[in-house]
């Protein structure tokens, strides 16, 4: 069975269309506008093995924060879409990623239960690029409202910006993709005690 989300959202601040297949091989066709952020999202297609295409339209003459943040919120609800019920899946995933000097730890639960805990090192460069790096967690919060996941990232250390944002990104592609593959040993079980998810 296809487990494909497909999300169209548009306000007056942006227009933003996103397409994921969890069974897919990492292709990835990102346009948000936004180049850093682009990079994160291609990081998040190729590691997590998702095909994704993301084609964002926003109020760039403004600054990035709309653009950003609507198409967090539009690929937390494509991702919700294409998990379905559930069913058969491992459900949680964890993944530490180095890159260089920088280290995240990521842990996901696909619950149906919102729930962020992020972490990461302070004095970080304000920008990289047209990126504010606040809103790395502010992208997560997003994600994590529309998926209705418990997601806990932690960076314990790390100098680089860049470095710091790209590795939470990667851990996240890998634990998601954990998560959300079937379980050959379960299938057309739900992995919940309580019957939903």
């Amino acid at each position: 069975m296809s487990r494909v989300g497909r999300v169209e959202r548009t306000t007056k601040e942006t227009s933003v269309l996103v397409e994921i297949d969890l069974d897919g091989t990492g292709r990835t066709d990102i346009a948000t506008g936004v180049g850093f952020y682009d990079h994160m999202l291609d990081q998040l297609g190729r590691h997590g093995l998702f095909d994704l295409t993301v084609k964002t339209d926003g109020d760039l003459h403004i600054d990035s924060h709309h653009t950003i943040e609507d198409t967090a919120l539009a690929l937390g609800a494509a991702f919700k879409q294409a998990l379905g019920d559930k069913v058969g899946i491992y459900r949680f995933g964890n993944c530490t990623v180095p890159l260089d000097e920088s280290l995240a730890q990521v842990t996901v639960d696909l619950s149906g239960r919102p729930y962020l805990v992020h972490t990461e090192p302070e004095g970080m460069a304000p920008m990289i690029g047209a990126y504010d790096t606040t809103m790395t967690r502010h992208i997560l919060e997003s994600f994590v409202a529309q998926a209705q996941i418990a997601l806990h990232v932690h960076v314990p250390y790390g100098r680089n910006a860049h470095h710091i944002v790209e590795c939470q990104f990667k851990a996240l592609a890998r634990a998601l993709r954990y998560a959300s593959e079937r379980d050959p040993r379960a299938a057309g079980i739900l992995p919940s005690t309580k019957g939903a998810l």
